[in-house]
């Protein structure tokens, strides 16, 4: 299918790797000129060399800490005619209230939570501005299927999918369209992570990481290519009269659980 989406501008965050890296080889797909922002250059460059060989299209890379005072801003200098944002970067550490200190969980939200919210506000300006643009931001089940296990997380994807449906309600006034997607757990570099050091504690072997997807809805994580997709297609015209709305990608986790 054809996204009618050649030639357009695409920012992503958190784009050398995982989900980001994901999305960026679908938009390349569609003929899309990409720009990517992370913090080390070595794996952005490595992503622009991939997209560039397999897809023949322009990337641009920008090597950035996006926690620091004014990102946001320097995101919007560098790449102002950006058509479609894509807020991924950002990783927000399990935990409960009590395990979870005030640094960490600032850390946390300063890259993730007022990430986002930040780079909304400076692209949001443009994009009005010019009449045009779409914003996707790439959230989390934790917002809906709340866990106080995962507490900085559930708050902040909670108020990211607020944003993004109380905002989008009303940028399409304006031709600007905010959508949010919820992956669930996805088969990246961090879940494995993460998942090693969950076995440890649990099982004291790292090695049986993989125990935990048996529970998962077709026993697995979703791959990226099962999430990449769906991004791209809402940030085409073929989704023109889509806005304020979070999909879920997450194999009906959420739902299956809202039943019990």
């Amino acid at each position: 299918m054809d996204l009618r989406l050649r030639g357009k501008r695409v920012l992503i965050t958190g784009g050398s790797k995982g989900i980001g890296l994901a999305i960026a080889k679908e938009f390349a797909a569609e003929g899309c000129n990409i720009s990517l922002v992370a913090r080390s250059i070595d794996e952005l460059n490595n992503a622009k060399a991939v997209l560039e060989e397999q897809y023949k299209v322009q990337v641009e890379v920008l090597a950035i800490d996006l926690t620091q005072k004014d990102a946001a801003k320097t995101l919007a200098k560098n790449f102002p005619q950006a058509d479609v944002l894509i807020n991924n970067a950002g990783a927000i550490p399990a935990g409960t209230i009590e395990e979870i200190d005030d640094e960490t969980w600032r850390q946390a939200w300063d890259l993730k939570i007022f990430g986002y919210i930040n780079n909304t506000r400076e692209f949001y300006k443009l994009m009005k501005a010019r009449g045009h643009g779409v914003i996707i931001n790439i959230i989390g089940i934790g917002g809906e299927r709340l866990d106080a296990g995962y507490i900085a997380g559930s708050v902040g994807n909670a108020a990211l999918i607020a944003m993004t449906k109380a905002l989008g309600s009303v940028s399409i006034d304006s031709g600007i369209r905010i959508l949010g997607v919820n992956p669930g757990p996805v088969s990246t570099e961090r879940l494995e992570f993460l998942a090693r050091k969950k076995a440890v504690v649990q099982f004291g072997d790292e090695n049986r990481w993989a125990e935990f997807q048996k529970e998962m809805p077709l026993s697995r994580a979703a791959k990226t290519t099962e999430v990449a997709p769906t991004v791209v297609f809402l940030a085409s015209d073929l989704s023109s009269y889509t806005s304020g709305t979070v999909i879920n990608i997450d194999g009906g986790i959420t739902s299956r659980n809202a039943k019990r």
